[in-house]
């Protein structure tokens, strides 16, 4: 999640002061996301040292303001015209746990994965609930809200469907047939030559 470019497109509406673009960004994104302020200084001197922004006044409360340069919009309406990429490697730690486990000798993964499933049931019972308890669903605010709170749900949704998946697979292996013990060849230093990965891959 681009903390970076939504506080740029945010600026784009207006100059706004530290505590201010929080309250807008939790506005937008219906708390989902919390952000410290601190965070959100650090954020601004990186985006004024890029020349995406600049000070602005500072009011007679001691806010200091800041306003987004041409080139932050720019940058602003790029993003918005961009897919997002999603990485094509995995660093989720769910799949990296039960890949690991499912190989592990001795480990009941069935039990593993129903741990999992109920956490995720659990999880999807509390998002169904947290969007039917909101306000006026026809207001700005509701619908960021809900746009990120259905963005979880179908999220959760397909976590539980894959755990389907995983157990219906893990089935086809009675006991620990796909277990793994420890090589007995001693890796050397460095990445794993490229044929063999590709030869993996095939």
């Amino acid at each position: 999640m681009s903390v970076r470019q939504s506080l740029l497109a945010i600026l784009d509406q207006g100059p706004c002061y530290g505590y201010q673009l929080r309250t807008e960004f939790d506005r937008r994104t219906g708390s989902t996301w919390p952000l410290n302020v601190g965070q959100i200084y650090n954020t601004l001197e990186r985006l004024e040292r890029d020349g995406l922004v600049d000070k602005d006044e500072v009011d007679a409360e001691g806010h200091v303001y800041w306003r987004i340069t041409d080139a932050g919009s720019a940058a602003v309406r790029d993003w918005l015209d961009s897919p997002v990429e999603r990485n094509t490697g995995t660093r989720d730690e769910l799949a990296i746990k039960l890949s690991v486990a499912a190989t592990l000798p001795g480990v009941d993964v069935a039990s593993v994965i129903q741990v999992q499933r109920t956490a995720s049931l659990a999880q999807l019972q509390e998002l169904t609930r947290a969007k039917y308890a909101g306000g006026d669903p026809d207001g700005p605010e509701e619908l960021a809200w809900s746009l990120v709170v259905d963005s979880m749900i179908f999220a959760a949704e397909a976590e539980v469907r894959w755990l389907d998946h995983v157990e219906q697979r893990i089935a086809r292996h009675p006991g620990h047939a796909m277990s793994l013990t420890l090589a007995a060849d001693k890796p050397k230093r460095g990445r794993p030559a490229k044929a063999t990965a590709e030869a993996r891959r095939s």
